[in-house]
């Protein structure tokens, strides 16, 4: 404190730091010498200046809760919609991106499908909605197709298959990326359309692939399953189609474009 206190107004302050430590409001108590300066000096009301100080533990709070949250999400970059450059990849419909940023589709359990060619954007997209989740406080986990596999059948193994099952079923936003890319395992297939099956209507999935939805029978070698997984997905689902240039090949050949400017200027 800047002045000194009465040995009373001393007492009653140490008494309310040690109630603020005792309930566990710890950034409260840390700030409290400095929210009584203030208050003193702006000659703050009680109602306003213990505003301030709750405001303080609970915005401490939700930083605690979203990084716990980031952390069990697993996203692999920490972009956000804003690094998405719509207008270098024209074939991505800007307008329902930024309907699903809305989060609606988490309120009917609705998935979403990107379905596009590597490169085109599919993964950043869904980590951006990804992020948007998170920060509206859902719980979400991100993984590739190949991941989720290979955790099912080690699983499986090692007689956790119920445990696995309600891992992957507890997040209200899932993201499996990469199907298609890689060959899964022999009970990969069915390893993911349970994982879908125990969503259904009751949870979101974000999935991307490089298979166009006619293809999945083939891609995956069970028709049945295959059937069976796309009834699930498509019942409740946007389905995002990106047909337009690379974009990961536009970004690599912009930083290449600049590194020879560089050059070229250093050289000059």
């Amino acid at each position: 404190m800047s002045d000194p206190m009465p040995m009373s107004e001393a007492r009653r302050y140490q008494q309310l730091r040690g109630h603020l430590s005792y309930l566990k409001l710890n950034d409260a108590a840390e700030a409290l010498p400095r929210v009584l300066d203030q208050a003193r000096a702006e000659r703050m009301t009680l109602t306003t200046a213990l505003e301030k100080l709750l405001e303080i533990e609970v915005e401490a709070t939700e930083a605690r809760k979203l990084f716990s949250r980031l952390r069990f999400a697993c996203l692999p970059e920490p972009w956000t919609l804003n690094d998405f450059d719509f207008a270098a990849q024209p074939g991505v419909d800007e307008k329902l991106i930024r309907d699903l940023a809305t989060l609606r589709f988490l309120d009917n359990a609705s998935n979403v499908l990107l379905v596009g060619p590597p490169g085109v954007g599919k993964t950043m997209l869904a980590v951006a909605l990804a992020r948007s989740a998170v920060d509206a406080g859902h719980r979400v986990y991100f993984t590739t197709a190949a991941e989720l596999a290979a955790k099912c059948h080690k699983a499986a193994l090692e007689g956790r298959w119920s445990s696995i099952m309600r891992f992957f079923a507890g997040p209200r936003l899932l993201v499996i990326d990469e199907l298609g890319y890689l060959p899964l395992p022999g009970d990969g297939a069915s390893a993911l359309f349970q994982v879908i099956n125990q969503r259904y209507l009751k949870s979101s999935t974000i999935l991307t692939t490089n298979v166009g939805i006619a293809d999945w029978a083939g891609a995956f070698g069970d028709a049945t399953v295959a059937a069976a997984m796309l009834d699930r997905l498509l019942h409740r689902a946007a389905v995002v189609g990106i047909d337009g240039p690379s974009y990961r090949l536009r970004s690599h050949q912009s930083h290449a474009d600049n590194l020879r400017k560089g050059v070229t200027g250093r050289a000059g």
